[in-house]
């Protein structure tokens, strides 16, 4: 489905909360100001109040819900975010109330993915997303759901004018899963051919603005687009890159995480970030500027628990360490390797530490190969390194570095 976007003017957005000591409040505020930012509109004011927990009718106490709505006439803001999910009476009754419109932190969240998503699989994820989030709050005439006004919390399928019956809304949801189903179908059997020829793959992970495309670009000038956003890049991008040793490994980016994920976003999406739990070894990478680093790398390892990854290496990789004084370079985590994407520090440490988990032991070798035999040079240029080669009048002299399997047809040539 088309998006839309307003191009009108900057959303100036409230920022809600209510803190039940459930969670870290105002951290999980710092980073909404992120969200709100990444989607289009300007965060101007957070508001916080002590509950046990929110009340069932307008999430706030009524003495909040008033300090809210002169805050919004007084500033003149017209949008409301929440820093929780929300139930469809509680927004109803908070916009009647407040005459300004108000959307949660799941649909906030499902619309930068709306925003972000280029290719045909991330569509189909958001939009599966998307409708399963709409399907429950489908109440009343329905059509207040449409939301066709454009703005932050409107793309998707509410600017379609999609019509709002159970029936069909199922109906689409099950086409969608069919179609990802065939998209899944593909990546699997392109997993497989990997899988035969031998090829290793090394995904990157971790919070989101940690610095993964900016890595990637870094290591194999891939052009992802890196920026200082939150889900920057949605879409998972696959470049080859070659380590010191010769080896060459299939480096994978994925989406980036948020604490507190929208449950609908981890099984949307659940089918792309399986293909990177299933690479042969994990980058976890953090951004070691954070306040939040121990809790940003918690998200991440707990995610990939869920996902099965126990056996397999897990290289934890802290980012952005050239905004850090020497004097705290996190003494806690000096088993990690430090880095900075951005300045190229500590990167060949990095490319060391992918050589130490590769799955497969490489061999670096001198040839003496007959003339009869070249089709062996051709089998080190496609699946080894050919540093050099040099024809004698005995055949053809090559230093290579080839896997065992790739060795065990040469061997006798060696030199």
């Amino acid at each position: 489905m088309d998006m839309i976007r307003n191009e009108e003017k900057t959303s100036r957005a409230l920022l809600v909360s209510v803190d039940t000591g459930g969670f870290d409040t105002e951290a999980s505020l710092a980073e909404l100001e992120e969200l709100v930012k990444s989607a289009g509109a300007e965060p101007v004011f957070t508001m916080t109040q002590k509950l046990q927990r929110p009340e069932s009718a307008t999430f706030v106490g009524s003495g909040k819900l008033q300090e809210i709505k002169d805050v919004c006439e007084m500033q003149e803001l017209d949008l409301i975010v929440v820093d929780s999910e929300l139930s469809p009476s509680q927004i109803k009754n908070i916009e009647n109330f407040t005459d300004v419109r108000v959307i949660d932190r799941t649909t906030l969240i499902l619309d930068i993915f709306a925003l972000r998503a280029r290719s045909k699989e991330g569509k189909l994820q958001v939009e599966l997303a998307q409708l399963k989030y709409l399907l429950p709050r489908l109440t009343g005439k329905g059509v207040e759901m449409s939301r066709l006004g454009g703005g932050i919390g409107t793309r998707g399928p509410g600017e379609t004018k999609i019509e709002t019956d159970r029936r069909h809304i199922r109906r689409r949801m099950e086409t969608l899963k069919e179609e990802l189903c065939e998209v899944e179908k593909h990546r699997h059997m392109l997993r497989r051919r990997r899988e035969k020829e031998g090829v290793i793959t090394c995904a990157i992970v971790g919070y989101t603005n940690a610095g993964k495309s900016t890595l990637m670009n870094t290591l194999t000038d891939a052009g992802v687009l890196a920026q200082d956003k939150l889900f920057a890049t949605l879409d998972p991008t696959s470049r080859a890159l070659k380590l010191p040793g010769g080896v060459s490994v299939m480096l994978i980016d994925t989406v980036g995480l948020v604490r507190r994920l929208p449950h609908h976003l981890v099984d949307a999406f659940r089918s792309t970030l399986e293909e990177a739990a299933q690479s042969d070894i994990i980058i976890n990478l953090c951004d070691a500027s954070s306040d939040e680093v121990r809790v940003h790398l918690g998200v991440t390892n707990d995610l990939l628990e869920s996902l099965g990854c126990g056996d397999r290496p897990i290289i934890t990789v802290l980012n952005k360490c050239d905004l850090l004084d020497d004097s705290v370079m996190l003494q806690d985590f000096a088993a990690c390797v430090k880095i900075s994407a951005k300045t190229g520090e500590g990167i060949a440490g990095l490319l060391q530490e992918i050589e130490n988990y590769l799955p497969v032991r490489m061999k670096h070798v001198c040839l003496q190969v007959p003339f009869a035999q070249a089709g062996l040079i051709s089998d080190v240029r496609e699946k080894g390194t050919l540093i050099s080669e040099e024809y004698t009048a005995d055949g053809i002299r090559a230093e290579v570095v080839v896997d065992e399997a790739l060795y065990a047809k040469m061997k006798e040539y060696q030199c």
